[in-house]
């Protein structure tokens, strides 16, 4: 794999950018220790760093910024040379990635679904009218006041032991997590239930791994090359094309998610208000063998969605919060 992967000498040093909550530090090491297995004799180092996201806990993430907020202090130290690559959740990099940065691989994808954590209920159906709910996405928000409008829905910030901190202390009767980040930490005891695709549909590059370098450096992109999945890679690209299509920011419940049937892979789109009130929903399926085709699927699901009302949906929204940058 070596010799015919790149065409360079192997790398000395290799620095990762990282927020240092217990899942993101997680992400970088995993991403450390594969570069290890393939790299023995190169150090691999972790720049952990807190961003504007993590500071800011009192407010929803749709009303400070959204989630680049996550991303922007780990591509400054990209810019400035003080890391040569960044790990993201995926979900968390926005649709259109700022000039002179790229991403050079997505890693094999973990569990996709939401999953419900409850000390005392066991599924979403068994909790009593005016339970208190939290959740930090405004797509799960939007699920539950339209499925369950009986069920009182509270924003929840902090990182994952923070949350899950509070639901222990009584502050929620149950939350609804990414399954993925809960298996990653050995916390996958915690899901009572997961959360049907078809029930609460995920958001794009849910549970997959990005890792983000600054463009122009065809060395490092040939090193980080191996660790790139194709399967998950094509599906995350549709996935991340209908919110590019429909030009959706970070405060639009818009969901998408495409999973693979043998050799076709099927995409599903959903858009929202947040009350649950407006709900467009699509679906297409294709035989995508490359990144042009993934991003045609998407464009196809975001076109459906469209003739449904979706981009009022997205105006109404960004109307409501103004100034705030689309990702």
């Amino acid at each position: 794999m070596n010799s015919e992967t790149h065409h360079c000498a192997p790398p000395a040093t290799l620095v990762i950018a990282s927020r240092e909550s217990r899942l993101a530090m997680w992400q970088a090491e995993h991403v450390r220790d594969t570069l290890h297995k393939l790299y023995p004799s190169c150090d691999v180092r972790i720049l952990g760093m807190t961003t504007r996201g993590d500071r800011i806990l009192d407010r929803t993430l749709s009303k400070v910024g959204g989630k680049g907020l996550f991303v922007k202090e780990l591509e400054n130290a990209l810019a400035d040379g003080r890391a040569d690559l960044a790990v993201h959740s995926l979900k968390d990099v926005p649709m259109e990635l700022p000039d002179g940065f790229s991403l050079a691989a997505i890693m094999e994808r973990e569990d996709p679904r939401d999953a419900f954590v409850s000390n005392a209920y066991a599924a979403l159906d068994a909790l009593p009218p005016g339970s208190v709910v939290g959740t930090s996405s405004l797509r799960r928000e939007a699920m539950l006041r339209a499925r369950y409008p009986h069920l009182a829905v509270e924003p929840l910030r902090g990182n994952l032991d923070t949350r899950l901190a509070k639901l222990d202390r009584g502050d929620y009767a149950a939350i609804i997590l990414a399954a993925a980040g809960l298996k990653r930490l050995g916390l996958g005891a915690r899901i009572r239930g997961y959360l049907d695709a078809a029930e609460s549909l995920p958001a794009a590059g849910q549970g997959a791994l990005g890792i983000e370098i600054r463009s122009g450096r065809p060395e490092l992109a040939a090193w980080l090359a191996p660790l790139n999945d194709e399967a998950t890679a094509l599906a995350v690209t549709a996935e991340r094309a209908v919110s590019r299509a429909l030009g959706g920011s970070c405060d639009v419940p818009l969901a998408a998610y495409a999973r693979w049937d043998g050799g076709v892979l099927r995409l599903a789109g959903r858009v929202s208000m947040p009350d649950g009130s407006r709900i467009a929903a699509a679906e297409a399926e294709s035989r995508v063998a490359d990144a042009g085709a993934a991003q045609a699927l998407g464009r196809e699901v975001a076109g459906a969605l469209e003739a449904q009302g979706a981009r009022e949906i997205v105006a109404v929204l960004a109307a409501q919060r103004p100034g705030e940058s689309a990702v």
